[in-house]
């Protein structure tokens, strides 16, 4: 693995400039990947409607691109390390691609559902490239502030499944929603072949064989103080993606009776808001010694807004905690940071890959797990927001207590 480069602060503008211009065109990838992700919140109903799909059915459709994602970190993660930036995302992207026009062409529920898990394979790196260069490229105490600029750059991506995606299904249908994806996806793989280049590694640099790397990053996960990482991991950006990106919609149609394009403006708004989140909190950093308290208290936070949302309240209550939501989620940024200052800068791409991985494991699992809950409460009577909402509550209080209790990472200054 060829050690990083960051750039320090008295590095040429000019490279500087390079170096962002970069990590910006690096970030419509991810920007795709966002859109992708959250797409179930307004396709819900029609999907429903075309293919007859049950609450559990609907959180198979929006976990399987989440499950393909984060199940595939590991080799993205090595892939980056062994072939670099821009090689891996280049591979990769394509399938998400094909994932949107097999989407787009679905015959039947098993096929989107196939289609889902290909946009997930080539959308794995989206992100995961971002951090890397980030870490590679940029002096390490900017790299809470560049990632939450990036973060919430990259989140404009959700911006396609509001209102426009709603106006767009209106208009035509749910299929091309999926084929304006598809177009946009292949132009942002274009602008990174185009304008994103990386160093040569080092001829003398010793090889990495691709066994000794899987070792490496198992070795990881003997680490004490991972476990607590990937608790946190797996339910914290669950939370938020369940919410904008299955749930939401569902809620406003059927709690409150609005329309699709109605509730295609609340997630918009949500967006708008969420997008705010992640340059705050990066800036507001409060170091190593405070960070871990504050990811406690802003989980227990979030936590406790699902728990109130649970109740059938009014309308504007139900938006006005959903939007809540979406500004504290900015908080999760602050995971990124925690996680590279917890392991050596040898293994960064990987220690990235694992906390990414149960990051988007942790969806898929929320958003199957939901699912279920949903349908189980319908047979009982229950309504299915208030179970799916209470489940995600305690999720959250379980990770934040398992982030507190279990080993943490060697104190640093």
């Amino acid at each position: 693995m060829t050690s990083p480069s960051s750039a320090s602060p008295g590095a040429p503008p000019s490279a500087t400039h390079s170096a962002w211009l970069m990590l910006v065109v690096l970030s419509t990838g991810f920007a795709l990947s966002q859109a992708f992700r959250t797409v179930a919140a307004i396709m819900a109903a029609p999907l429903a409607t075309e293919f007859r799909l049950s609450p559990q059915n609907l959180g198979l459709f929006a976990g399987a691109f989440h499950f393909a994602f984060g199940a595939m970190q590991l080799f993205m993660g090595i892939g980056i390390d062994l072939h670099g930036v821009r090689r891996t995302v280049l591979v990769a992207f394509p399938l998400a691609i094909g994932g949107a026009v097999l989407s787009a062409l679905a015959p039947s529920f098993g096929v989107l559902v196939a289609g889902q898990v290909l946009i997930g394979i080539g959308c794995a790196p989206a992100f995961l490239v971002c951090t890397v260069f980030i870490a590679r490229h940029f002096a390490p105490e900017r790299f809470a502030a560049v990632s939450g600029a990036i973060l919430g750059l990259g989140s404009c991506g959700m911006l396609v499944t509001g209102t426009p995606l709603a106006w767009l299904i209106e208009a035509s249908s749910w299929r091309m929603g999926f084929w304006v994806l598809a177009a946009a996806a292949l132009a942002a793989w274009g602008a990174i072949a185009a304008f994103v280049h990386e160093p040569p590694m080092a001829a003398t640099a010793p090889r990495e064989s691709l066994g000794r790397a899987v070792r490496t990053f198992a070795g990881l996960l003997l680490v004490r103080h991972t476990l607590g990482i990937v608790a946190l991991g797996l339910v914290t950006y669950a939370s938020f993606v369940a919410l904008r990106g299955l749930w939401l919609g569902p809620m406003l149609m059927q709690r409150h009776g609005f329309s699709l394009v109605a509730s295609g403006n609340v997630a918009l708004l949500m967006t708008l808001i969420a997008i705010a989140g992640p340059p705050l909190f990066g800036r507001l950093d409060p170091g190593p010694e405070r960070r871990r308290r504050w990811l406690v208290g802003f989980t227990v936070a979030c936590a406790a807004l699902f728990a109130v949302l649970a109740f059938d309240a009014h309308a504007g209550v139900d938006i006005a905690l959903a939007l809540a939501i979406g500004l504290l989620s900015g908080y999760m940024v602050l995971q990124y940071p925690d996680v590279k200052n917890a392991y050596p800068v040898a293994v960064t791409g990987r220690a990235m890959a694992l906390f990414t991985m149960a990051m988007f494991l942790g969806v898929a699992l929320m958003q199957w797990v939901t699912g279920a809950i949903a349908t189980a409460a319908q047979a009982r009577g229950i309504e299915p927001f208030q179970a799916v909402f209470g489940a995600i509550a305690l999720m959250l209080a379980g990770g934040a207590l398992a982030y507190r209790l279990l080993p943490q990472p060697p104190r640093q200054g």
